[in-house]
């Protein structure tokens, strides 16, 4: 298949594996001389630890621990608080301190509940309110960042104001839900250790492996098995488990498989942060905003993980998509002693967003004015100054995205019916909600330039097919297809004669993780260029192979210490409606019609496309009234899907979206990030078409049905 326009749907490349069933994930693996582990974890949320006695373990049955680790004892992400094994301390409910390794599962379970320890238990903290209350305790703010106009110069204009406004606001956790739980192998070989599972980033893990092993570039292998998902879940977590089978595998020189049934994952993986928001904005007497002052609290569970980074993308997107006159924002993230807490598409922008939209919605029924108008009046323009005094340079379509959708959705005699319906109907409650939203595409500030350094590789055999050989992973989001279309169009060759292996750290350079909306943009314009060269120097029947490093595009400077500079070489945007029906006997809300306009600058393939429209939707508008997970006392509550309530089938509706094209110099064919974007709308829109429905206020999402109910009980006992 030749391709003359690269938006132009093909067959996605892992197709026919995955429908067929025949797809091997890592739970199908078996190697020779192969183990299981299970691992033994902490039972209390902070204590240490003063002895544990192991059960008789029958032969061929080993435990393996901190004792095992050739280098230091921690898993290598950015800071080194995360363990291993615990070995001393332990610091949540559910940290592995030791596995104990063997041929059956079942022995090993019974095993696992055989092993005795005893520990020494201390105060913990539970929370993010009992953080916030503990903030200048030492070791409690593992980081904190602040940045925009003085607060001397915003106190100033405060004293001037007719109305002063403060919200909070508060979001919950959220889990993945990725398809294919977590799992990862340890293949034990005598002059290496090859780890292969379910991950997205090969060379953080690599990284950790080479720490944790004390050991050299090539004594440690890392692949990618297809991978059932990932969603920022698969980020850093797989490091630890990486970290623990190849420990492991060296110890009792087997192979060891490791791989979480899914209680296990939901209690003991990374969530989404959840946030707490403040904020303070002085208002004129027309309610206009004259400042505003944003406070971003991330509660990070019991290790920093990637945490800090969460935090720099929660604060640069506190303002969201608005010119705020006189604007300053502070953030935390503190320590809890609960389940830490990481990575997850979006990173730190579906909490800002959430709260941002509605603290602007609630403005503008201070104001009388519709919301979708009040918001109009502050939207950022080409030109205009980002929060960090960088620059929006490129031209920006929302005016353009939003007027489409006020057509399509023709949502000035919708609220009008909307408001008929609901003078007409006791019981049922209709609504509409707008969210308007950006996503940064690629790392913060000069991230790719100083610690990405992505490099890609082209091989071109003597039968002339050309290969991909880059480190970043397809788990879902179509990169297989998406990055081979590029190559294959720049080459103009078809298709079907570009290869995709799954990547292994052997074979490719580091290309950088699969993050951050930056693969298609970052790493499929770095493919284009390689191309471009191979296609220069093509021999026909010779090998060849052509090599390409990342060139950081200029910008204004970035500092990191005063937050101050091109926090993005690009943004993608997007808008979004939704349209719901409230039962307010039940609670329940009803998904009625839901509207999406995006802007990514040109799309690489338009089914891949509205897979992230619709998945990141379905995820985006879970979030902000479905999917609850809580902690008590330090402890996961939901252990199963069912407990947890992601959105079915059932709840999902067509979704009505479209892409407005808008080339970006720097990306492959104009394209730019889209992974990330599509979730971050779903949760304000839906808020803001719930309160419309009920006309009334929330402080928080999600917006479950008991939250519904709460709400009207106390608006009726104010009525009354």
């Amino acid at each position: 298949m030749n391709l003359k326009n690269i938006s132009t749907s093909v067959p996605k490349k892992d197709h026919k594996g995955k429908v067929s069933g025949q797809l091997a994930y890592i739970s199908d693996v078996k190697v020779e001389n192969m183990v299981y582990g299970v691992l033994y974890r902490s039972p209390i949320a902070y204590g240490k630890i003063k002895s544990i006695q192991l059960p008789d373990l029958p032969k061929g049955y080993e435990a393996v621990g901190a004792e095992h680790i050739p280098g230091p004892n921690y898993v290598k992400i950015i800071k080194e608080d995360q363990p291993i094994f615990a070995n001393e301390w332990v610091n949540y409910i559910g940290e592995p301190i030791l596995m104990l390794v063997g041929k059956d599962l079942d022995i090993l379970y019974r095993l696992l509940d055989e092993v005795k320890m005893e520990l020494e238990e201390h105060q913990a903290i539970f929370t993010l309110d009992e953080a916030i209350k503990q903030k200048s305790t030492p070791g409690v703010t593992m980081a904190s960042y602040e940045f925009g106009e003085s607060l001397e110069s915003i106190s100033a204009i405060e004293q001037g104001a007719c109305q002063m406004i403060e919200e909070e606001y508060n979001t919950g956790y959220q889990e993945h839900v990725y398809l294919e739980p977590q799992g990862m192998l340890g293949i034990y070989k005598e002059d290496e250790i090859v780890v292969q599972g379910s991950m997205q980033c090969l060379y953080y893990i690599k990284n950790a492996l080479i720490t944790a092993l004390a050991c050299g570039d090539n004594d440690v292998r890392v692949v990618q098995s297809p991978t059932g998902g990932g969603f920022g879940g698969k980020e850093e977590f797989p490091s630890m488990m990486a970290c623990h089978v190849a420990v492991a595998a060296k110890a009792v020189k087997k192979s060891v498989m490791l791989v979480f049934d899914r209680s296990e994952d939901m209690v003991v993986t990374t969530k989404r942060h959840p946030a707490k928001l403040k904020y303070r904005t002085a208002l004129d007497k027309e309610g206009n905003i004259m400042s505003m002052c944003v406070e971003v609290f991330l509660d990070g569970g019991a290790n920093v993980g990637l945490s800090s980074v969460v935090l720099q993308r929660a604060l640069l997107n506190s303002a969201g998509v608005y010119k705020i006159p006189h604007f300053h924002a502070k953030g935390y993230v503190l320590k809890t002693n609960t389940v830490p807490n990481g990575a997850f598409r979006g990173f730190g922008a579906p909490q800002s967003f959430a709260g941002i939209e509605s603290h602007i919605g609630h403005l503008s029924k201070l104001a009388k004015i519709d919301a979708l108008d009040y918001k109009r009046k502050y939207l950022v323009k080409q030109g205009d100054p980002t929060i960090t005094k960088g620059n929006f340079r490129d031209p920006i379509l929302m005016e353009e995205m939003i007027e489409d959708l006020l057509n399509s959705s023709d949502y000035k005699k919708k609220k009008a019916e909307l408001q008929t319906f609901n003078q007409q109907n006791q019981r049922y409650k209709k609504g509409i909600g707008t969210s308007l939203f950006l996503h940064g595409c690629g790392f913060t500030g000069s991230g790719e330039r100083d610690h990405i350094k992505a490099k890609v590789k082209l091989y071109k055999s003597k039968e002339d097919q050309v290969s991909l050989k880059i480190s970043n992973s397809d788990m879902g989001q179509g990169i297989f297809t998406t990055l081979s279309k590029i190559v294959a169009k720049e080459l103009d060759i078809p298709y079907e004669e570009v290869l995709y292996p799954y990547p292994d750290t052997k074979d490719v350079p580091d290309s950088g993780p699969t993050v951050a909306s930056r693969t298609t943009m970052i790493v499929g314009k770095l493919l284009e260029r390689a191309a471009k060269k191979l296609k220069a120097q093509w021999q026909t029947g010779v090998e060849q192979e052509v090599t390409e490093d990342y060139v950081h595009r200029e910008m204004i400077p970035w500092d990191e210490k005063t937050f101050t500079g091109d926090a993005y070489p690009a943004y993608s945007w997007g808008v979004n409606f939704v349209e719901v029906e409230v039962d307010t006997l039940t609670g329940n809300v009803k998904l009625e019609k839901v509207y999406a306009n995006y802007e990514v600058g040109k799309v690489i393939d338009d089914r891949v496309m509205k897979g992230q429209i619709d998945g990141g939707l379905a995820q985006g508008l879970a979030y902000g009234y479905l999917e609850k997970m809580t902690s008590k006392e330090g402890r996961i509550q939901q252990k199963s899907i069912t407990d947890y309530g992601p959105p079915t089938s059932m709840d999902v509706i067509t979704i009505q979206s479209k892409v407005f094209d808008n080339p970006y110099a720097d990306g492959p064919y104009g394209a730019k990030g889209a992974g990330e974007l599509t979730l971050i709308g779903g949760a304000p829109a839906v808020q803001a078409a719930i309160e419309d429905a009920l006309q009334t206020s929330f402080q928080q999402i999600p917006i479950t049905p008991e939250v519904i109910i709460e709400s009207l009980w106390m608006k009726e006992g104010e009525e009354g």
